[in-house]
């Protein structure tokens, strides 16, 4: 994939601010949630974008956090990007686009997002856009869609993933499956993205579920910005059902790639969090409702 750093910029100011996590810290007024949402503030040059990614299950947790860190839906929202389709990614998106009272808020996801899939684990089931949040019903609600299988510029030192290639982890992280012509079809989720900043420092990871596989997308990141300096990775890195060789070829490989900081949280699971603590010591923290993490 061809790297785009010459036309790519620099963030000189980041702060990810963690609207949505699955738990909410010690002794606080936040509120925790199944999945995950992080408001990005990136400045460049004085000028400045806010990048919502991703909205978890429901809005009202999102906006309650919202409030408590001093933050306004109808003027800290820019855009907003979409990891992938799953409900815990989107499920608060029309409502809180609807706080925003913006039109054309540029929604940016894979082409593949609206599509049907469903998990058949016990029962079969859709974990996909749900009603409220349809396609149609976020344009509705003052979303304009930018659909891309491509990495995106989407501000001065700021790329999409777009398609994340199978290099390292060759199999998507959740047994899922499409409606295709009447048929069901292994899911790849091929719409699970990350975000790129590129920073003087190196290179930030923000992803939220990675079922493409975290280091894939490491990989990937490095590969379309050229800075192999990988600051941090951010997110949830789907590795609660991994078995522990995988888990630790998970760690071991983001470590040897020299990434000097991981925070995670939601999917990645206590085994594999406890093996980042023993690997990283205190460069490795949870992430949790409420939380900032400033670059």
């Amino acid at each position: 994939m061809k790297s785009v750093a010459g036309e790519l910029g620099k963030v000189e100011e980041l702060t990810i601010y963690v609207l949505a996590e699955d738990h909410a810290g010690y002794d606080s007024l936040f509120w925790g949630q199944f999945g995950t949402a992080f408001l990005i503030d990136c400045k460049t040059a004085g000028a400045g974008k806010n990048i919502l990614f991703d909205a978890a299950t429901c809005a009202e947790p999102i906006l309650h956090n919202m409030r408590i860190l001093g933050l306004d839906p109808k003027k800290d929202i820019d855009m907003v990007a979409i990891s992938h389709c799953h409900f815990d990614h989107t499920g608060g998106l029309v409502g809180v686009l609807r706080e925003a009272e913006k039109k054309d808020i540029p929604i940016i996801a894979h082409p593949d997002v609206s599509r049907t899939v469903v998990l058949m684990e016990s029962y079969l089931w859709s974990v996909g856009l749900n009603t409220e949040n349809s396609k149609e019903g976020i344009e509705q609600a003052g979303g304009k869609w930018i659909l891309s299988r491509d990495p995106l510029k989407l501000a001065p030192g700021v790329l999409t993933s777009g398609e994340v290639e199978r290099k390292f982890e060759k199999k998507v992280t959740l047994d899922s499956y499409n409606l295709e012509d009447g048929r069901l079809v292994k899911d790849e989720i091929l719409d699970d993205m990350a975000l790129y900043f590129a920073t003087e420092e190196g290179l930030v990871v923000v992803s939220s579920c990675s079922h493409a596989g975290i280091v894939n997308m490491v990989m990937q990141g490095t590969r379309l910005t050229g800075d192999k300096r990988v600051r941090a990775v951010i997110g949830g890195f789907h590795l609660l059902d991994a078995d522990r060789e995988r888990v630790e070829l998970t760690v071991k490989t983001l470590k040897d790639m020299g990434v000097e900081k991981v925070y995670t949280g939601h999917c990645t699971g206590l085994k594999a969090e406890a093996a980042f603590l023993d690997s990283f010591g205190d460069r490795f923290e949870e992430l949790y409702s409420g939380k900032v993490i400033k670059f």
